[in-house]
């Protein structure tokens, strides 16, 4: 008999393995019903749907393997790492989706929730000032006008399964939405900047790339994340993670 394996859980929601099927249970029908939606029109491999019931969806796992993990080491080659770069151009090439994504947020709200969790992150004793203001500074480079694309909103690097070059599937799609298209670009490097190139290099080089933006959702992210991440039991300051991307922008 399969067992019932908890691969990440917290008060919003929790996914769950059994066998080859992944359970999401969520709080919020109304980001299931996004999620399914997303996967629809996105031009990319997505998990496949397999059924749907209030606060449940029930999904296939895809084949292959991710490049690595955060706090981790990459275990993609540059080939790889190349082929999800295509992939994500071709999300982003796509038609627009009917809803704005967390990618999405507008500068100005964005600049209000940054410098309100700045603050907290000080007043909390969470992180030093001189790394916070730092951090601020250079997240200021993505609070930017950008155009919209279809972005994965949280594109993280174990959301991206490869086998070989070739992307076989990206999963998680409950932020899925209009956005900043370098909000995904950065998101799936964070943490493993020296993959940076190659992923660029699959993206297009048809397409300028701001390095500056991409730095500052670097920053703008893990900003973001560290308390939130902190109080529902996980580590940000684990090698390699969140904290260790905004020292190094030191």
């Amino acid at each position: 008999m399969d067992e019932v394996t908890v691969v990440v859980a917290h008060s919003e929601r929790a996914t769950l393995r059994v066998g080859d099927v992944f359970l999401k249970v969520d709080a919020d029908q109304a980001r299931i019903d996004s999620e399914v939606e997303a996967m629809s029109l996105a031009p990319v491999p997505t998990p496949e749907v397999l059924w749907r019931k209030p606060s449940v969806l029930a999904i296939a796992a895809v084949p292959g393997t991710t490049l690595g993990r955060l706090g981790g080491p990459s275990t993609g080659s540059s080939a790889g790492w190349a082929a999800a770069g295509a992939a994500i151009r071709k999300l982003h090439d796509a038609p627009l989706p009917p809803r704005p994504g967390r990618a999405g947020r507008s500068v100005v709200a964005l600049a209000a929730e940054l410098d309100d969790e700045c603050t907290l992150l000080v007043s909390n004793g969470l992180l030093p000032a001189d790394l916070v203001t730092r951090n601020r500074q250079v997240a200021e480079a993505a609070l930017r006008p950008w155009t919209p694309a279809f972005t994965h909103g949280d594109l993280q690097i174990a959301h991206v399964f490869v086998d070989g070059d070739e992307v076989t599937g990206i999963i998680d799609w409950s932020e899925a939405g209009r956005g900043d298209a370098l909000y995904d670009l950065a998101t799936f490097t964070l943490g493993h900047e020296e993959h940076l190139d190659d992923v660029l290099a699959g993206y297009g080089a048809d397409i300028d790339i701001d390095l500056d933006v991409i730095h500052g959702w670097w920053s703008l992210r893990s900003l973001l994340a560290v308390r939130w991440l902190a109080e529902h039991g996980f580590d940000p300051f684990a090698p390699g993670c969140e904290v260790d991307v905004l020292r190094s922008r030191m």
